[in-house]
Parts: C-alpha cells; sequence; structure tokens
C-alpha cells in the first residue's frame, strides 16, 4: 500500500529521533529551522504519494482503460485483461473438446462426345461437404457419439445430355427441385446417433475385442454397406457412378437403394464386429431404410429397403489386406425405367478390395437383381489404383477400371416394342441388347496435402445397352480442397 497519514507521522517522528540521536552522539545539532524545513519537505513528499495512492485506486475501479491514467494501472489493467482472455480461450477450448470437423469442396469441369443430340457438351459442377461428430460419451460399456453433414452445391454435370446406365460424374449435386438452380443452399444430408456396445457387457472395455454398433437417423446407406477401400470415394478416385457403388443400387435410371433424390435416407443400421483375431476380423450388419416418398419425408415410411452383410477382413497374397463383403438386398418399392412407377426388387452383391503390392489396391463388383422393369440385371466391374511411390510422388494415385452392365429382359422387350404404352410414339426408338460397356482412366496429382487435381478419362460403349448409338466419351477434370 502507499504511505497513509499514520505513517506520514510516523516517518516525521522518525525523522526527529534521528536529529536527537545525532545530536546525542556529539554532532552538530541543527537548528529549529532546519528541522522545520526537513518535516516539510517529508510531509510534501507523503502529500504527493497519497494523492497518487488516490489517483491510482481511483483508475483501478474504473473497467476502461484511458491514456490520462497512471502508467502502472494502464499495465495492471492490461495484464489482468490478457489474464481473462487467456481464460476465456480455455474455456472455449474445453467446451469444443472432442469435437471433429472436416471440410471439401470439390469442382468438375467435363466435355461429353457422342451426346444424345449429337455433337458435344460441357459442364462444370461444384460441391461442398461439411461433417462434424460431437465428442464420444461413454456411459458403461456405451460409447455413443453425434454425426452431422451439411451439402451445398451447384451444377448437375453432363448426365443430362446422355442417356446411358450409369451417370459419368458422381460428384454433381444441386436443389434444382425446391429452388432455382442459379441459387444454392446447405443442405442437411446426414444427421444420425452411433452408439458402441462393447461385448460381453461385464467385461472391461479396453480389453473387449466385440462389439455392437448401433446407428439411427438420415444417413446415407453407402457409408454402412457395400464400402470399398479403392472405389467408394467420387471426390478422390472414380468418377462414374459404375464405379462408385453397386451400379445396380445406384444408377440414373432406377437406383434400388430407395434413397431420396440426393442419397440420403432416415434408417437404422446394427453391426456385429469380432477383432478376436486381429488384424483378420469378421463383421454381421442389416439395415432398414425408408424408400420412395417416405425416403424424403413426404409420406410415412413404407415397403422400406432391407439390407444385410457379412464381411471379413483377410491377409492374402502374402499377408497383405483385403476386405470382403457379400450383401442381399430387397426394396418393396424401387423405382423402374418407367417414369413414376414402382416395383418388388431384389439382389445380391459381392464387393471386395485387395491389396496386391506395396501401392496397388485392386477391387472387384459383382451385382444380380430381378424384379419387374429393372434397366438391367447384372452388373460387374473391377480395377485398381496404383500409388504413386513407384515414380517417387507417393501421394499421387493412377486409376483404372472397367465395367458392364446387362440389359434386362424387360428393358429389352419394352425398347424392342414400337408403343408398347399405347401413347402414339415409339417408346426408347432403338432396340436394346447386351452389355453397355464402361471404362474410367485418372491420376491424382497432389499439389500439396490440401489440394488434388485429377484428370479424367471414360469411354461408354453402347450406353442403355443401345447397339446404334456411337460410344461417348467424357474428357474432364476435377479439382479437390480437403481439410
Amino acid at each position: 500500500m502507499w504511505p497513509s497519514s499514520n505513517l506520514a507521522a510516523k516517518l516525521v517522528a522518525a525523522a526527529a529521533a534521528l536529529a536527537l540521536s545525532a545530536g546525542a552522539a556529539g554532532a552538530a545539532e541543527p537548528s529549529s529551522a532546519e528541522l522545520l524545513a526537513e518535516i516539510k519537505r517529508l510531509s510534501e513528499r507523503i502529500r504527493v504519494l497519497e494523492e497518487r495512492n488516490a489517483s491510482i485506486d481511483a483508475a483501478l475501479q474504473r473497467d476502461t482503460i484511458s491514456e490520462k491514467e497512471p502508467e502502472i494501472t494502464a499495465r495492471l489493467k492490461g495484464a489482468e485483461y490478457t489474464a481473462l482472455d487467456i481464460q476465456q480461450q480455455a474455456r472455449v477450448i474445453d467446451s469444443i473438446k472432442g469435437f471433429s470437423a472436416g471440410a471439401s469442396l470439390t469442382a468438375v469441369g467435363q466435355r461429353l462426345s457422342g451426346a444424345d443430340a449429337g455433337g458435344a457438351a460441357s459442364a462444370l459442377n461444384y460441391r461442398a461437404d461439411i461433417a462434424v461428430t460431437t465428442p464420444t460419451v461413454s456411459t458403461g460399456n456405451i460409447d455413443s457419439k453425434l454425426f452431422g453433414h451439411f451439402r451445398i452445391g451447384q451444377g448437375k454435370g453432363v448426365s443430362e445430355k446422355l442417356t446411358s446406365f450409369v451417370g459419368p460424374n458422381a460428384t454433381s449435386f444441386q436443389l434444382g427441385s425446391v429452388i432455382e438452380p442459379d441459387s444454392s443452399a446447405v443442405m442437411l444430408a446426414q444427421a444420425w446417433y452411433q452408439a458402441d456396445i462393447a461385448l460381453p457387457l461385464d467385461a472391461v472395455k479396453s480389453l473387449s475385442r466385440e462389439r455392437v454398433t448401433v446407428n439411427f437417423g438420415k444417413m446415407d446407406p453407402f457409408a454402412f454397406f457395400d464400402q470399398n477401400a479403392a472405389a467408394n470415394d467420387e471426390t478422390r478416385r472414380f468418377l462414374s457412378s459404375m464405379f462408385v457403388h453397386n451400379a445396380l443400387l445406384d444408377n440414373p435410371l432406377a437406383a434400388n437403394v430407395g434413397a431420396d433424390g440426393f442419397g440420403f435416407s432416415p434408417g437404422l443400421r446394427v453391426a456385429y464386429l469380432n477383432e478376436r483375431s486381429k488384424p483378420e476380423t469378421y463383421g454381421l450388419s442389416a439395415g432398414v431404410f425408408a424408400s420412395g416418398r417416405g425416403a424424403n419425408f413426404s409420406e410415412s415410411p413404407r415397403s422400406p429397403f432391407v439390407i444385410g452383410q457379412a464381411e471379413t477382413r483377410q491377409r492374402l497374397m502374402g499377408g497383405l489386406e483385403g476386405n470382403y463383403r457379400v450383401f442381399l438386398w430387397r426394396n418393396g418399392q424401387a423405382p423402374t425405367f418407367v417414369a413414376g412407377e414402382t416395383a418388388r426388387h431384389a439382389g445380391l452383391g459381392v464387393n471386395f478390395d485387395q491389396r496386391a503390392g506395396d501401392a496397388v489396391t485392386m477391387f472387384g463388383r459383382f451385382g444380380a437383381a430381378r424384379g419387374d422393369r429393372l434397366p438391367f440385371d447384372r452388373t460387374v466391374s473391377f480395377g485398381a489404383e496404383i500409388g504413386g511411390s513407384y515414380w517417387s510422388r507417393a501421394a499421387d494415385g493412377l486409376g483404372f477400371a472397367f465395367g458392364a452392365n446387362r440389359a434386362s429382359g424387360d428393358f429389352r422387350a419394352q425398347s424392342a416394342s414400337v408403343d408398347a404404352d399405347g401413347d402414339g410414339t415409339p417408346d426408347f426408338g432403338f432396340s436394346a441388347s447386351g452389355w453397355e460397356k464402361t471404362a474410367e482412366l485418372y491420376y491424382r496429382y497432389q499439389v500439396h496435402p490440401r489440394f488434388e487435381i485429377s484428370p479424367d478419362f471414360q469411354l461408354i460403349r453402347n450406353p442403355a445397352a443401345n447397339p446404334d448409338r456411337r460410344s461417348v466419351k467424357v474428357v474432364g477434370a476435377r479439382v479437390q480442397l480437403s481439410y
């Protein structure tokens, strides 16, 4: 504390005592005038100190910092504000601790030759995705969390210029059916809850090698079924829908997965995973998803899309890791190649990805389906991605794939009919036969860890199994930013 009046009196008394002590020691005794001058000087100094102390106390009572206040108060307040700011940042960090988030921006430009209207067609599109996962909450042997996914985009790509069983650009996204195409709006694509339950229930969670996972909410069914390490991400690998998912479940003419127009659906998924022989694992999963108009919440869910999958991870080919999956599915109101019509469809699928070298991953898919007015009833695809470490570009990748879809009997019969629906005009304008064949080649070049450019080439022969249609070539490039 700064000197007070009591302290001033004590200082005056001390000065007098010092003067008396000096006289007792034989020094020359100061005169009364000299003593009074010294006492007056000390009193003035104490007065100044007390005024300064009062001004400091008054300044400290104010929250703001003024350029007219004493320097020491400005420093004290600056230190206090810095400490408060650090505390506030710590509270913010504590409040978001455990949250994870990611964002990506994908832009694609493609030029198509051999389109239905003849000549060439070009198109651009972009898509942005933001995903957020909440912190994991542990309750006994159960870990739970929430996942949210937002999407925005514009541009439908060159798909509208082409009639085929597959789409050349799986990244295209636009809320054109809701708002004008020249506008863009954010859509809540996914919002689901996940609970991981360690088994057995009375075991120590850290020692558990089995678990059951439950998910429910609005989901992308392909996030949980028909996964593939080499062909499951249109933003970094293959662009054609032929190689992103099983073509029977996801295609422009009749997507049997039953999701809404943007690929999402409310549903429930339950999965069991056994890791007792890790790294070799075994799993079973089943999902029930709304289909038809129930997938977009226009109606109550009925006749849902149901899928069950068995999978295993094995070490083959000299101990290299591979994943193998087989699944069965059924949709009670799947779309057909007749606009606005639904029918009961069912099928099976086989899917694998297998490493064949330090930087080589092969993949393959096969699917078969049955039901009324399927556009095609068989699909097969295979390919590989080769990592760039072989040419000193470890983050780069070269991918190539081949696939084919067989026109169904109903599609061939309908296309051969001149006027099956009785509207006076030919239904298809061609007689379908055989298989539609697709090939794709891309190179992913990493500019820096968050920025990639991928030139892409696709060739589609017999589009929609039309033997009279010339081959379609699609040349494009994709730009990907991710954070």
